[in-house]
C-alpha cells in the first residue's frame, strides 16, 4: 500500500511537471530561449551610459548592443526588464545607447514600449 502511495505521488509530480512546462514555449521569447533578465547582464558595460545621456559610452558596451541589437525585440526587453530597472537603468536613456555607438545598422523608430530608439 506504501508503495503505491508513493507512486501516486510520483505520478503527480511529474504530472505537475509537465503541466507548469506547457505554460512555457522554448524560443518563442523576445530573446529566443534566453531570459531578458539575464541577458541584461550582458550590458553591464552600459550601466553608467544607460543613466546619464552625457556619461561616455565603452567599446565594451556598444559591442554588447549591436549584438543584443541583431534582434531589436530582444534588445528592447532587455532595456526594459527588471534587472535593468532594478540597476537604475533610464529606459529613455537606454534607448539612445545604439545612436551614441553609432551603429549604422541600429532599429531606427523602433518602438519599446513608450521609447522609440532614435
Amino acid at each position: 500500500m506504501e508503495a503505491s502511495m508513493k507512486k501516486i505521488c510520483l505520478l503527480g509530480f511529474v504530472a505537475a511537471l509537465v503541466i507548469a512546462g506547457l505554460g512555457e514555449v522554448n524560443g518563442a521569447g523576445e530573446c529566443g530561449k534566453a531570459n531578458p533578465d539575464m541577458e541584461a547582464f550582458k550590458l553591464a558595460p552600459c550601466a553608467s551610459a544607460a543613466q546619464d545621456e552625457q556619461a561616455s559610452v565603452s567599446g565594451s558596451c556598444c559591442a554588447a548592443v549591436k549584438k543584443l541589437g541583431q534582434n531589436p525585440r530582444c534588445l528592447c526587453a532587455v532595456m526594459l526588464s527588471n534587472t535593468a530597472k532594478s540597476s537604475g537603468v533610464k529606459p529613455e536613456i537606454a534607448m539612445t545607447i545604439p545612436k551614441r555607438c553609432n551603429i549604422v545598422d541600429r532599429p531606427v523608430g523602433y518602438q519599446c514600449g513608450a521609447y522609440t530608439l532614435p
